[in-house]
């Protein structure tokens, strides 16, 4: 009778294990380790590098595939369902259904057409979070070997964004590992709207004014770094209930420290 009872505890904790197991992975979804450094934000009060800690990364952007996977799971998601205070009109438009991707969203395409707090709901379900700005310019300031990075990106920004976008294997790796930085889609982060201007003085007070009207180029880091001058200029334009048709997103974990072991 103990027997029978230790048997079927082992296959309860068995299969609540390969479910976790099997959402968490998404379709064998590859995270990459990057190492901590130092970098010189486009943006900030002193223009002086800031330090990244190590933490860990989506290779590729959450795909349609992955994003399916999470709406089966999670209902509350689905087109049909998602509360409009959390999305706007045109939420995963370009799926056929609640749970049917069509024609014009290739299953490893990157997911579109989804709001910061879908995007967050998602990473939060697999256990992480989205990347903050500085986390995401850390590691989108990585080379490309053989390629000029700023080109690709001033190259990509010329040309209008695909009905149909390509899959997130068909792009460009850095040195850290991680692919489609740039060239593919824009991308959520966690602190979009940190350099958001409310238009009430009293709200702005605290607000790093280098980033705003005429001195915003003459106090960036960088003067020439015009990807990045676009980058935060659309970020600062985002709600988080916006949904683009060229806006998806990629998750981070952060590493346990040496003072939290």
């Amino acid at each position: 009778m103990k027997k029978n009872k230790i048997h079927k505890l082992f296959l309860k904790l068995l299969i609540s294990g390969f479910y976790f197991f099997s959402f968490n992975t998404h379709g064998n979804r590859k995270i990459v380790t990057v190492e901590g450094g130092s970098f010189t934000p486009l943006y900030g009060t002193l223009k002086q590098p800031i330090t990244i800690d190590k933490f860990q990364i989506d290779e590729n952007p959450v795909t349609n595939e992955d994003f399916l996977e999470f709406v089966k799971k999670y209902p509350e998601w689905k087109k049909s369902s998602a509360k409009k205070i959390f999305v706007d009109k045109t939420y995963l438009d370009h799926w056929l259904k609640d749970t049917e991707l069509g024609s014009k969203s290739l299953p490893d395409s990157p997911v579109v057409n989804v709001s910061w707090y879908a995007a967050k709901s998602f990473c939060d379900a697999e256990g992480k979070r989205l990347p903050t700005v500085n986390e995401w310019e850390f590691v989108a300031s990585q080379k490309i070997k053989g390629h000029d990075v700023r080109k690709i990106i001033l190259d990509w920004y010329s040309i209008p964004t695909p009905e149909i976008l390509p899959s997130v294997k068909s792009g460009y790796k850095n040195t850290s590992g991680v692919s489609n930085m740039h060239g593919l889609i824009w991308e959520w982060t966690q602190d979009f709207n940190s350099t958001m201007v409310t238009g009430e003085s009293r709200a702005d007070g605290s607000l790093d004014k280098t980033l705003f009207c005429g001195s915003g180029s003459s106090n960036a880091a960088d003067k020439l770094d015009y990807a990045a001058f676009m980058r935060f200029g659309f970020r600062s334009s985002l709600k988080a209930n916006y949904t683009i048709a060229n806006l998806g997103f990629r998750c981070v974990k952060e590493l346990e420290t040496a003072n939290e072991k």
